[in-house]
């Protein structure tokens, strides 16, 4: 499911997380659980209808308005 990017090299990163102390390596890990889910969200697309029920739309909503009738 995690796929890194093709011109990153994945040693390099291993290499540079085995030097950090732990409580650093804490504070990355939290990081890229954060990065995950961001790019989960942003790939979320909307279904059709799933928006069904959310906005009611009143009767007379197609009715002239008041206040714009002297405008003509």
């Amino acid at each position: 499911m995690i796929s890194f990017v093709a011109n990153m090299d994945t040693t390099l990163l291993y290499t540079k997380l085995s030097h950090l102390p732990e409580n650093l390596k804490s504070e990355v890990s939290d990081f890229i659980d954060f990065l995950l889910s961001k790019n989960e969200k942003e790939n979320i697309k909307p279904k059709f209808g799933s928006g069904k029920g959310m906005f009611k739309m009143k009767n007379n909503f197609d009715d002239p308005i008041d206040d714009i009738k002297d405008c003509k």
